[in-house]
């Protein structure tokens, strides 16, 4: 290996390797015996051979954000590293596609395509530090999903590597593409099971020049799925639609130590993005989606048409997550997906197990596109009730998005952390269906082993 990647990339040191034995859940940790940081595609390449030949497990990490354990090398192994490949290798204007490498963050995708006056909607929570392959490897979405759609639906081509150290090119820059089966698809939230991505090419569309921001605020949270729904029946699609609920809006509060917005009065908040191309349109839509916040019985309706009062807006949405983890260092989150008129019924059906089992269940997400993220939190309880407990908790928050016509994850992914519920999800026959598919490409289950089958 050190003659393929060069000594300062084999990483055997074990204060470095800490650092590439867990992603962002919380306790899961699984030490490789080596990593490797890889810049091109034939280093990839020849170390697939090189496992491959040898039966040895190979994890490909991007970034390192991820929340299943997608890239956690839970029978250690090799860790392949892709964070060095992170160059933008082309923004091609006139075919409206840019093309990029696995490594690079995802936020810098956005401001170098956004300078030139074009825009990649998918805007994961954590944009500013999550490479795109990661993103590809999970599908990710973010709040935009409910108008422009998730990862899978901007990638047009895709370089990849085999198990065996093949590589394989599907798709290019083309908007229609018949040719055989859709390999590009297959491989689009596979969480680096089946090959790894070398090289991205993204659908681009033209950058929105208006956008206006709503921050609204009800007594209930029945009024503000109510209102969601109405949005939607306005035939308005809003480019982001999120709730927070008053345990959520506290947290960030106590973490951004200031009072925010309604925190005293608001049992839900709704944050709505608009954005369009005229100004007097991108205003007519706010106007009406005001009117019915309030015609449902909203409280307050605050607008921001500037970059500075809409970040004020959504600084509490933003800082959620760091809010729980300041409020409990140990907490287990799960990304729920269910149709978005049954949020209030599951977030019901949530508030009832947390008075069962006394733990802080803390709840917020896109409810444009009914994807929930449900926070167990710890706290201050013993280590044993937590570790016997939280395994209970989120089979029953399963299935209650089950039995809602949901699903167990939205877009953070299967991993490691969700496997042993996929059947119940997916059913036995789908998961034979994915299990051939997996012995088709990686035959000798190589390539990151213990994710996403049972």
């Amino acid at each position: 290996m050190r003659e393929v990647f060069g000594a300062d990339d084999v990483l055997l040191d074990p204060e470095v390797k800490e650092k590439y034995s867990h992603d962002e859940v919380p306790g899961l940790r699984a030490e490789p015996e080596v990593v490797v940081r890889a810049t091109t595609a034939d280093q990839v390449s020849k170390l697939m051979e090189f496992a491959n030949d040898r039966m040895i497990p190979v994890t490909p990490r991007g970034a390192g954000y991820g929340l299943s354990g997608g890239a956690v090398p839970v029978l250690g192994g090799i860790v392949l590293s892709l964070e060095r490949m992170n160059r933008i290798l082309e923004i091609d204007r006139k075919n409206l596609m840019v093309t990029v490498e696995p490594g690079v963050i995802t936020g810098k995708i956005h401001q170098a395509v956004e300078a030139q006056g074009l825009f990649y909607p998918p805007d994961p929570a954590s944009l500013d530090s999550c490479s795109i392959g990661g993103n590809v490897a999970e599908c990710a979405g973010g709040p935009r999903a409910v108008k422009y759609g998730v990862t899978k639906d901007y990638v047009c081509g895709l370089e990849a590597v085999l198990p065996s150290g093949e590589t394989v090119e599907s798709g290019g820059k083309l908007v229609k593409n018949a040719a055989g089966y859709d390999l590009r698809s297959l491989l689009v939230g596979s969480e680096g099971t089946l090959a790894v991505v070398t090289k991205i090419i993204l659908r681009l569309i033209p950058l929105p020049k208006v956008t206006i921001d709503l921050l609204v605020a009800f007594e209930q949270f029945q009024a503000a799925a109510d209102t969601v729904a109405a949005i939607i029946e306005q035939q308005i699609l809003p480019t982001a639609l999120e709730f927070m609920g008053r345990d959520s809006l506290l947290a960030s509060q106590a973490y951004l130590k200031k009072e925010l917005p309604f925190s005293g009065i608001a049992d839900a908040l709704l944050l709505i993005k608009l954005d369009g191309n005229r100004k007097e349109d991108v205003e007519a839509m706010a106007a009406t989606i005001g009117e019915v916040c309030l015609a449902q019985g909203a409280i307050d309706v605050l607008v921001a048409d500037n970059r500075p009062d809409q970040d004020r807006l959504w600084e509490a949405r933003r800082s959620i997550i760091d809010a729980l983890k300041m409020k409990s260092p140990l907490n287990h989150m799960e990304d729920i997906v269910v149709p978005r008129g049954r949020i209030a019924e599951f977030l019901s059906e949530v508030k009832r197990l947390e008075q069962k089992y006394q733990y802080p269940i803390v709840c917020f997400g896109h409810a444009g596109d009914g994807n929930v993220h449900v926070n167990v939190l710890k706290e201050d309880r013993p280590q044993d009730a937590w570790r016997d407990t939280v395994p209970e908790i989120s089979a029953r928050i399963f299935d209650i998005a089950l039995s809602l016509g949901g699903q167990i994850t939205g877009e953070h992914g299967v991993g490691a952390t969700r496997k042993g519920h996929l059947e119940k999800a997916i059913g036995p026959v789908a998961v034979k269906l994915i299990r051939d598919i997996k012995r088709v490409f990686d035959p000798d289950n190589i390539l990151n082993p213990g994710k996403i089958l049972p």
